[in-house]
């Protein structure tokens, strides 16, 4: 259906027939036609530049949020996720005030996801459950930044670097960053390592059966009592964990502070190396005897 600006044609057919008798018509209409464009590209100019403005707001309101809670002591977890809860509500009425310039009024938006409410909720349920489970990590908070963890349903590990609103971020030991939705992360067993202040070393060496045990049990104990990472406090156990194909498993048991684990780790199974070697000690290597027997002839 096309309306003339005199208003006297309704359809296209009847626009085409005045058109082919009078050739000014067309001139006519697109005239008509100029300040419905004209008002539409000012409507589009006012929109980018609210999109524009708009956005430079949020992001000063959410560094102000962020400083504010930085102040106040707000652990990071707890900073981070309503920064992100923040920012997103933000531009979301950002948007409403840019479709409010095309006519689009906001009860008409609510009408419309209401209606589509169902849908939503089926699309967005993933969304939704991330959302939910964020939430519950901030609550019950088995985990805040800074702490390395391991998610027991993917089996991913790290240190957790952001909680967002969705997802939460872990940075591995080789600098890779890994998201985990938080629905899947709140609902999987999750191993906090870095949570208690100090971590038993639990290692194994394993040393000849005619090794004397008395002598290899106070050279181990020695050797583990005796780094610096060891607490004093605590005490170092020195076992028989195994008696293995060829080889007697040592096991050997130190308390370390959680920060100084891995280095103390490295270094203990290098000196127990070096200690064994230097008192004689020998450390296997799996070995298969193999005995011929000789078929006698005839």
């Amino acid at each position: 259906m096309v309306w003339s600006v005199a208003g006297k044609f309704s359809t296209q057919e009847q626009l085409l027939e005045e058109a082919a008798k009078n050739p000014g018509i067309i001139q006519t209409y697109l005239k008509g036609m100029v300040p419905s464009l004209l008002g539409f590209l000012v409507q589009l100019v006012v929109a980018v530049l609210v999109l524009l403005v708009g956005s430079r707001i949020i992001k000063l309101l959410v560094s102000i949020l962020y400083k504010s809670l930085k102040k106040s002591r707000a652990e990071t977890g707890v900073v981070t996720f309503l920064c992100s809860l923040v920012k997103y509500a933000l531009y979301f009425i950002l948007a409403m005030i840019i479709l409010g310039q095309f006519g689009v009024t906001t009860s008409s938006v609510v009408a419309v996801l209401g209606s589509a409410g169902l849908t939503l909720g089926l699309a967005l349920q993933g969304s939704l459950s991330n959302f939910a489970g964020g939430v519950l990590i901030l609550l019950l908070k088995p985990f805040v930044v800074g702490d390395y963890i391991i998610d027991g349903g993917s089996g991913q590990e790290g240190t957790v670097d952001a909680i967002t609103i969705f997802y939460t971020k872990l940075l591995t030991i080789d600098n890779k960053l890994i998201m985990i939705p938080n629905g899947a992360l709140s609902n999987s067993s999750i191993t906090n390592i870095s949570h208690m202040e100090k971590r038993m070393l639990d290692l194994r060496v394993g040393v000849a059966y005619d090794a004397d045990l008395a002598k290899t049990k106070k050279v181990l104990e020695d050797t583990a009592r005796n780094d610096e990472a060891a607490l004093k406090e605590d005490p170092v156990n020195v076992f028989v964990a195994e008696l293995a194909d060829s080889s007697v498993q040592m096991g050997v048991r130190v308390w370390v502070k959680n920060e100084d684990y891995w280095t103390a780790k490295w270094r203990l199974t290098e000196n127990m190396k070096t200690a064994l070697d230097a008192n004689g000690i020998s450390i296997p290597y799996p070995q298969l005897d193999v005995t011929l027997q000789e078929r006698k002839s005839g």
